[in-house]
């Protein structure tokens, strides 16, 4: 037993700060009571944590959880880079069950903090497109795979940049992404070709829409086709974040700035 007690004990020396993944207040009081910072990672402060990340998305991947916690951690100036966090999250039960040890940096930036708390549109917008786009890549469209493509932000730089595939359903519309309503007419317009256009505030601007960038200098992995490609391009060339419904693979992919940040399996969801 000593010798479990010294190989814990290890994970503990030389740690810098503490991350809690949706903590109870009582494992928060009992954490904030060491002398070292703690740092609170979750969808809402409820234990009044000094020190918060917000997680827009219950990331159900821990390894991706932990990543977000990290990178907000870091843009926030709650860790410094090279620093080594303990991260303490849910895995398997209700309350927190699993420790990570992780030298903060050490990663190459996935840029999924940004996605959420540096896009024009507010977090809340993205993350309920997100949810869309997962709802949809796990019944498709009648029982069969779809794939979509949402630009969230920038709305109107994103429509110089495009044009119509067909009429626009939601032109003299003020109809928002989130309400239940709305989204089941997502999902039934996405059967059709082209780009869903979303505002910063979440109004929906336009379905049917394709697209226009300039693909040069977008790199996109192998495999992934002209729906990506434009999601991609959009992005660098507008403030925009996209999220893009894969037919093929049934996968959900997130773009900003040019660059692929983020990528989930609906069904994990």
């Amino acid at each position: 037993m000593s010798d479990l007690r010294d190989l814990v004990g290890d994970m503990t020396n030389g740690v810098d700060a503490v991350l809690l993944f949706g903590p109870s207040g009582s494992y928060y009081e009992r954490a904030a009571g060491a002398d070292l910072p703690v740092v609170v990672v979750a969808q809402e402060n409820t234990v009044d944590a000094e020190h918060f990340v917000d997680l827009p998305l219950e990331f159900a991947d821990v390894s991706q959880r932990i990543r977000f916690g990290l990178e907000g951690a870091l843009e926030n100036e709650l860790l410094e880079e090279g620093s080594t966090a303990l991260c303490a999250a849910k895995t398997f039960a209700e309350d927190i069950d699993s420790v990570v040890r992780v030298r903060a940096g050490e990663f190459a930036r996935s840029g999924v903090y940004e996605l959420f708390a540096d896009s024009r549109a507010e977090a809340h917008i993205i993350r309920d497109v997100l949810e869309v786009a997962i709802e949809l890549g796990k019944k498709g469209q009648k029982g069969k795979p779809v794939g979509a493509l949402f630009v969230v932000g920038d709305a109107g730089k994103v429509m110089n940049k495009s044009r119509p595939l067909s009429y626009n359903p939601f032109e003299k519309s003020h109809v928002h992404v989130g309400d239940p309503i709305v989204n089941v007419m997502l999902k039934e317009f996405s059967r059709l070709d082209g780009a869903f256009i979303i505002s910063d505030s979440g109004k929906i601007v336009s379905a049917y829409r394709y697209l226009e960038p300039s693909a040069e200098g977008v790199d996109i992995p192998k495999g992934l086709g002209a729906r990506h490609m434009a999601g991609g391009a959009i992005t660098r060339d507008t403030n925009a974040v996209s999220i893009v419904l894969s037919e093929s693979d049934g996968l959900v992919r997130a773009f900003s700035g040019g660059q692929l940040v983020l990528e989930l399996d609906p069904e994990d969801y």
